[in-house]
């Protein structure tokens, strides 16, 4: 058998714009992002809105996919303890759990076709979690936030009453983030 080298990461550089009218943040962020090979446009869009959603001076991306026991995005204190942990898609029910045994906050945000039977099938044995909160996004808005991606990114988001809206030149998309907890 061979051993091929592993496929490299694309690097993506995004100059990200907040307004959140909701929390009260305007920020410009210069983020490199790290495509992981098996990461696909709208994971990236995904990671790239939650960041926003959650934006915080101490916020950042983590190694994401090529991790398991990190989150896609989280939040430290200055001493370190971890105060909000961001995870993307449908993480397992372990993963869950651990997850809200390790930080302050943890917020997932799933997507995709098969997302409703996820919650489905886990959302019972998460109402014991009061740190936990599924923000789910639609097919249709990440199927439109995917076609937005490119390697060099100026994302303009502003997010109103829940609304969130992301533009790219003149292209614009509107995603609305479901609570489904």
């Amino acid at each position: 058998m061979g051993h091929g080298m592993a496929q490299k990461s694309t690097i993506y550089k995004v100059e990200l714009s907040v307004s959140d009218m909701d929390r009260h943040y305007y920020e410009t962020q210069k983020l490199t992002i790290a495509k992981h090979p098996s990461e696909t446009d709208e994971r990236l869009m995904v990671r790239i809105v939650a960041f926003a959603l959650n934006a915080h001076e101490h916020l950042e991306m983590t190694k994401g996919l090529s991790t398991d026991d990190e989150p896609d995005i989280w939040q430290k204190s200055l001493s370190g303890e971890l105060e909000l942990w961001v995870a993307l898609g449908l993480p397992s029910e372990k993963v869950v759990r651990q997850s809200c045994g390790k930080a302050d906050k943890v917020i997932i945000y799933p997507y995709g076709r098969t997302a409703e039977m996820w919650w489905d099938k886990i959302k019972n044995s998460t109402t014991r979690f009061d740190n936990l909160q599924v923000i789910a996004f639609s097919e249709t808005d990440t199927g439109a936030l995917e076609k937005l991606a490119s390697r060099a990114m100026k994302l303009q988001v502003n997010i109103q009453d829940g609304e969130v809206m992301v533009s790219v030149d003149d292209k614009i998309v509107y995603v609305t983030p479901v609570e489904w907890k």
